[in-house]
């Protein structure tokens, strides 16, 4: 169990988070405020401290929100970090259309009283470096797209400014992916878990990075539930007599757009997925949704070989890919 606490004994304690201020409550009447700062987190701690376990519910706001989650966990004190997408759909399910730091801090903690989100889990400095070094290099990446796309329509004085800023973005990315591999190289754990998801053809360093980085619940939970975390699991849209078109949606977009390029990769170079593939094109099934077949096939032979190394794909004959374990 993810936790021993009865839930009746649980302090729920929703933490508003903003780049200057921390805006919280405990009880849904009152609110208070202190600076987002490590010495203001001290006070906020010692004060959650005297509670009966306390346990804070905040969002994840892009960034402001590491500082003061660490500290919490350092403190031993729970967080639960949600998708700020939940909550505002929480709160308009629940009818409350304003919006202030003082309310979405009481929203907050309302949040946690109702849908008990899971508890949020430090990462080790190593993953923690390794995500940090992919959301640095992401952005070099959608840069390095923009520019290049400015290019095609610039005047001959402002291409050539962008045909420098290009070459510079190329290079940094370059340093940027030779740092990811020496950083992942001098961690064992993370060495020796790249190594085995790379057995698989078409996964490649990028997408072993991503998901050692961003998908910590590898191997823990079933590849169903990767595949619905990720989001690549098509959801049922049916009512009554209606069947409708089942669509993936949600997940994590950063894993899910370079498991997308992976797999694009693996249908070329890896022949059971290739395979898999045309099965499923020459049934009728149209190509992007046997791509994405084809990406939660993936992942759940990552999955697997993230816990096994000696497993294997075996091709078969129906819609589907075989698993085999050595010895």
């Amino acid at each position: 169990m993810e936790q021993t606490t009865p839930e009746n004994q649980i302090t729920y304690v929703g933490v508003d988070i903003a780049k200057d201020r921390l805006d919280y409550t405990v009880d849904d009447t009152r609110c208070a405020h202190v600076e987002n700062t490590h010495q203001s987190h001290r006070a906020l701690i010692k004060h959650l401290q005297s509670l009966p376990n306390a346990r804070v519910v905040c969002e994840a706001t892009g960034g402001y929100e590491r500082a003061i989650v660490a500290a919490l966990l350092l403190a031993q004190i729970q967080v639960c970090v949600v998708n700020p997408g939940r909550v505002r759909a929480f709160a308009r399910a629940a009818g409350l259309l304003a919006k202030t730091d003082p309310l979405d801090a009481q929203l907050l903690r309302r949040f946690g009283l109702q849908m008990k989100p899971r508890l949020h889990r430090a990462l080790d400095e190593a993953t923690a470096t390794l995500r940090e070094l992919l959301d640095y290099r992401r952005q070099i990446s959608d840069q390095l797209v923009a520019t290049g796309n400015r290019c095609e329509l610039a005047g001959r004085i402002l291409r050539e400014r962008l045909e420098i800023l290009r070459a510079l973005l190329a290079t940094e990315l370059e340093q940027t992916d030779a740092l990811i591999k020496t950083h992942i190289h001098e961690d064992d754990s993370l060495r020796t878990k790249a190594a085995r998801l790379r057995k698989l053809q078409g996964a490649g360093p990028v997408l072993a990075a991503t998901l050692l980085a961003y998908v910590p619940e590898l191997v823990k939970i079933e590849s169903g539930q990767l595949a619905a975390l990720i989001g690549v699991a098509p959801f049922a849209h049916d009512s009554g007599r209606r069947h409708r078109c089942r669509h993936v949606r949600g997940g994590r977009h950063s894993v899910r757009q370079v498991l997308y390029m992976a797999a694009v990769s693996a249908i070329r170079c890896n022949p059971v997925m290739r395979a898999f593939y045309r099965r499923l094109v020459e049934a009728g099934q149209l190509k992007k949704i046997a791509l994405i077949a084809v990406m939660r096939q993936m992942l759940h032979a990552l999955n697997l070989l993230a816990a096994n190394p000696n497993f294997v794909l075996v091709p078969n004959t129906a819609a589907s890919v075989t698993f085999h374990f050595g010895v």
